[in-house]
């Protein structure tokens, strides 16, 4: 007789013999730089928390506060009863904060993308898609019926190509869905979003910018991706974002025009069929949006560190790629260089992850660092000495 679950066990134990098998660490209190992980102290340099705002006394504040009126949960979704006056509110405080007419959040950033992706177009349609971009674009992409096309990372001769090709298409395409991440999370580098627009515009697609990692840490004041080249929500039609990475909570949201919120309120099947966000979270998140505004210091901070760090790694001689942002990548090449030059960090109180094959290319292996407002001068260089002595043990420099 047929097993129906024998697979299970038989592909887990072949990612386990590959070493492709995540081995969870467990913190063992708050995301901050100097934490306790599986019952050491260590430094986390592969946490979303850029400016350390999940421990901020205003955002802990609030949500206790929200707590206290609102209780735990909002008992259903949106478009049912699930909507409080603290949705509302945040939804507005968002879109003024992103210079938006409007915005919408959801449960998460991949519901945002793998639920309104595949309602943006239909089999009549086209996507073109940056072949770096992020699994749930990947998956949004594939739960549409549209045709797709990929543009070789960040080429905008490429790019300029394809949409010149989809626009020779007979029968010509209903819409032209032009879809990239902001920064880019494995490389830390950024997409040209300009020129995207530019190269978008030019051919009426609707461009679609996932600026998960670029939230809270991009353009003026933390606005993101769009901010920081200048660009408005007439050019740049959806900007997705997360609230689970700078700003400290957890969710996903777009902002855009009115018209894209009530379609997205109405179509989205993610964001229709969820429960809303707990009331602490929304009162937490408004809280870091007032952060942001009146705190301007822990954007900067985030950014001197980056600098800091960055150069001192390359002057060691360390490769860092691309990288443009608080996201900084080691590249060592080979998958069982990342892995050890990980572990033996690890073992010197320092938490990083290595990234290898098939995350990255094969010869392309890293260990990817994440920045810190809240790292001071002194604990950046014992880390920076840490990584120079292990980097020469495992003749990496």
């Amino acid at each position: 007789m047929r097993d129906p679950i024998g697979f299970l066990g038989k592909e887990y134990n072949e990612l386990v013999e590959k070493a492709l098998d995540w081995r969870l660490k467990e913190l063992q209190g708050p995301s901050e730089p100097i934490s306790m992980v599986d019952g050491r102290e260590v430094v986390i340099l592969c946490a979303n928390n850029y400016l350390g705002l999940t421990t901020h006394p205003s955002l802990k504040q609030a949500a206790l506060e929200a707590i206290d009126k609102y209780g735990v949960g909002s008992g259903a979704v949106r478009a049912i009863s699930g909507t409080m006056d603290l949705h509302m509110e945040l939804e507005q405080r968002l879109a003024k904060f992103k210079r938006a007419e409007a915005a919408l959040t959801y449960p998460t950033g991949f519901m945002a993308n793998s639920g309104l992706i595949p309602q943006l177009v239909g089999k009549e349609d086209i996507i073109i898609s940056d072949e770096l971009n992020h699994g749930s674009i990947i998956d949004g992409v594939r739960l549409s019926r549209a045709e797709r096309t990929v543009y070789r990372h960040n080429d905008m001769e490429h790019l300029a190509e394809v949409l010149r090709e989809a626009e020779k298409h007979d029968p010509g395409y209903r819409r032209i869905l032009l879809i990239t991440d902001g920064v880019f999370s494995m490389d830390g580098d950024m997409a040209p979003l300009d020129q995207v627009a530019k190269l978008g515009a030019e051919h009426g697609a609707m461009i679609y910018v996932d600026d998960a990692h670029g939230e809270g840490v991009l353009g003026e004041g933390g606005r993101g991706i769009v901010s920081h080249f200048g660009l408005t929500h007439k050019e740049v039609h959806v900007e997705m974002g997360t609230f689970s990475k700078a700003y400290g909570t957890i969710g996903g949201h777009i902002s855009g025009s009115d018209s894209l919120v009530k379609f997205a309120w109405n179509k989205s099947r993610t964001w229709l069929l969820s429960s809303s966000h707990p009331p602490a979270i929304a009162a937490a998140t408004i809280a870091a949006i007032d952060v942001l505004e009146t705190e301007p210091w822990h954007v900067n901070n985030l950014w001197e560190n980056t600098r800091y760090f960055k150069k001192a790694v390359e002057d060691l001689g360390f490769n860092t790629g691309k990288s443009e942002t608080p996201i900084i990548p080691i590249i060592v090449g080979e998958s069982h260089k990342a892995k050890a030059l990980s572990d033996r960090l690890w073992e010197d109180g320092v938490f990083v992850v290595p990234i290898v094959f098939p995350m990255v290319a094969r010869d392309l292996a890293r260990i990817r660092v994440q920045m810190h407002a809240k790292l001071t001068k002194e604990q950046l260089d014992t880390v920076i000495e840490k990584i120079e002595s292990i980097g020469k043990e495992l003749d990496i420099i």
